[in-house]
């Protein structure tokens, strides 16, 4: 059966431009505001910007900060990705290479993705070397995108090719691009169908916690101050010395108690509803590594973040949920040279293997490496900033999953 069906007549496609500058005025992302415009007829483009990215560092993985996971989760959603690259001493700038190393080292968002590459430049090859030399990055192991061949648009000369508007002045130009991304749209059909149906995207999380599960506490208020009280009183909650049988002991519950508090590390529990519903309060919350207080307890997740940060709530809880995986670290470089705080977001599991929530632990590194050096009488080698990291240093601590005092 031939590919008879054209996609475009059912849904427009949707792509993603990436602006393989970080400069203020590029007039490669002036190339993609173009594109976007004046071909929208032909898909709905959206520009992805690299001002932002940090400067890849393998030994200071910034994989799951918020700006890497948001291109990470744009691309993927898309149907394919235009890269417009200029040409920095024969090659592509750093900062787009810095993008596309954390789009490969621990993730692989570009695998398999329709790729299209375009570029301007102030010289008559229009970033020849540079898309050259692009096409030889994407292909690398790890990388594995699928680059649309030939049909190169090297837009030279580029002072002189775009109007006071932002449009190409030349005719023969703008055909010609256009005949190129009418071939880049037929060439994201055929790939879909070779790669077969795409997976589908995780449904949305009930952030708001506004659903029930077994062990919800109906009638209280899970955005009151005092929800741990009125929801003990409400099940008839044991506490002080009761026993309670665990899998393998028996505990009283100041015993329980007291083996979380004793733990080296901030312990939180968030359930299958989404409800913040535990954590080791051993600490006032302006001294711990990931703030909490104990008014929040029983809050859903989405009281307990600000705004900016749901959607990285969201991409976690999506991921252990899903069973993609069932661990996501984080390193938090908000706490100086001295601490090394990764949070770590665990999956949990009933007794039938069914997702029961996530148990999140956060931990300052350091202390146990600096133990092992000295025990071993090992050193670390290789980058200076190997343990610690200066990256970030304003970003919220808590800004992936974890509680956190919303403000």
């Amino acid at each position: 059966m031939g590919i008879t069906t054209n996609r475009l007549e059912l849904d427009k496609m949707k792509l993603v431009g990436i602006v393989g500058s970080n400069a203020d005025v590029s007039y490669n992302r002036r190339l993609l505001q173009f594109i976007k415009k004046q071909y929208k007829s032909l898909f709905e483009l959206e520009l992805i910007e690299i001002k932002d990215v940090p400067l890849f560092n393998q030994s200071d993985d910034q994989t799951n900060s918020e700006v890497i996971q948001r291109i990470h989760r744009k691309i993927l959603s898309a149907d394919g990705v235009i890269i417009a690259t200029p040409e920095h001493n024969h090659t592509i700038p750093a900062g787009l290479k810095s993008l596309l190393e954390w789009l490969s080292f621990n993730i692989h968002s570009l695998e398999n993705k329709p790729v299209m590459i375009v570029g301007a430049s102030y010289f008559d090859q229009g970033s020849s070397r540079a898309q050259l030399h692009l096409r030889q990055i994407l292909d690398a192991p790890g990388v594995n995108a699928i680059v649309m061949p030939g049909n190169e648009f090297l837009l030279g000369k580029v002072k002189e090719a775009f109007d006071e508007h932002g449009n190409l002045k030349d005719k023969g130009t703008i055909e010609f691009l256009r005949e190129c991304l009418e071939k880049f749209v037929r060439f994201v059909n055929v790939v879909a169908v070779l790669e077969g149906p795409k997976k589908e995207p995780a449904p949305p999380e009930d952030l708001y916690a506004t659903g029930k599960i077994d062990t919800t506490v109906e009638g209280v208020d899970m955005n009151a101050d005092d929800w741990l009280e009125q929801a003990a009183e409400a099940v008839g909650a044991v506490e002080g010395n009761t026993y309670v049988k665990l899998n393998r002991g028996l505990l009283t519950v100041d015993q329980i108690n007291y083996f979380l508090a004793s733990m080296p590390m901030e312990l939180t529990y968030a359930d299958n509803n989404n409800q913040f519903i535990y954590y080791n309060h051993t600490l006032p919350a302006e001294e711990m590594l990931a703030s909490r207080t104990p008014s929040q307890v029983g809050n859903p997740l989405a009281i307990c973040h600000p705004d900016a940060a749901l959607k990285n709530v969201e991409w976690v809880i999506q991921q252990l949920r899903s069973g993609e995986t069932d661990v996501v670290r984080v390193h938090v470089p908000t706490h100086g040279p001295d601490k090394y705080v990764v949070h770590t977001y665990k999956a949990m599991y009933d007794n039938d293997g069914n997702y029961a929530g996530i148990n999140e632990y956060v931990a300052d590194l350091k202390p146990h490496i600096d133990w092992y050096l000295q025990q071993t009488g090992q050193k670390l080698v290789g980058a200076g900033d190997t343990v610690t990291s200066t990256n970030n240093a304003e970003e919220k601590a808590d800004a992936v999953s974890s509680a956190s005092i919303k403000g």
